[in-house]
């Protein structure tokens, strides 16, 4: 017998299929799937592990939860929503995915995502790196000055941190930093030149949420809302996100 062929048993609960129905568009049925292929088609996650949207799909529509929360397809899935965009039957398979991801206790979930929303949560910066606000601005300060000196024809250029009443707030990959602190530079003078009033912010400036795909809704609210504080504690008006 073939392994990899999925045995159905009789009819059972699904808790997953009650969360499904729940976010289905009006009059949206997962048994009207079309199993055109459409969803498959434009996935860059395709034919990992095997899997592909239309067959995750069904697995969700046949009450599989059990296989699905074993399924490490869902974790491959970057919800990109090119899926949503081509589904006749507008089925809303990432989030379909987020909620698959929960079907998994949360120490259970990947380590790599796990560990950095956890230290996301730990600092202020909301960084993955753990970087500190402190730290951050440092960096930052340190990297603009060399530049400033070395390239003349910038010796204008700002690189602001919790300028009250910008324009924008913008955030930041909170790896570059920490790793690559030259890659920040060419994103500041392309503002430099465009005249964009702007500012990074000392609180939440990191521009990942790890939380988010971790399926972890508190802790990816928590990120997500201290950036959002801090851009209103400046006074900025628009929320620029580099990611």
């Amino acid at each position: 017998m073939n392994d990899d062929v999925i045995q159905l048993g009789g009819k059972k609960q699904s808790t997953f299929m009650d969360k499904v129905k729940e976010i289905l568009p009006e009059g949206g049925n997962l048994n009207l799937c079309l199993t055109c292929g459409a969803c498959s088609s434009g996935c860059p996650a395709t034919g990992l592990d095997g899997m592909d949207p239309r067959k995750f799909l069904r697995m969700a529509a046949l009450g599989l939860d059990e296989e699905i929360a074993k399924s490490d397809w869902p974790w491959m899935c970057s919800m990109c929503q090119r899926c949503i965009y081509v589904c006749p039957m507008q089925i809303d398979i990432p989030q379909l995915v987020y909620n698959a991801r929960q079907l998994r206790p949360r120490e259970e979930r990947p380590k790599g995502i796990l560990g950095s929303c956890d230290m996301a949560l730990r600092n202020g910066s909301t960084s993955a790196m753990g970087t500190s606000p402190e730290d951050f601005q440092f960096v930052v300060e340190d990297v603009l000055e060399e530049y400033q000196e070395a390239q003349p024809e910038f010796a204008e250029m700002q690189a602001p941190i919790d300028k009250e009443g910008a324009e924008f707030f913008l955030n930041q990959n909170s790896r570059e930093p920490v790793t690559e602190p030259d890659e920040l530079v060419p994103l500041w003078k392309i503002l430099h030149l465009a005249g964009v009033d702007w500012t990074y912010g000392s609180q939440g400036w990191a521009g990942e949420n790890y939380c988010m795909f971790l399926a972890d809704d508190d802790a990816w609210k928590h990120i997500t809302t201290t950036t959002a504080n801090q851009a209103d504690k400046l006074g900025c008006r628009t929320f620029l996100n580099t990611e």
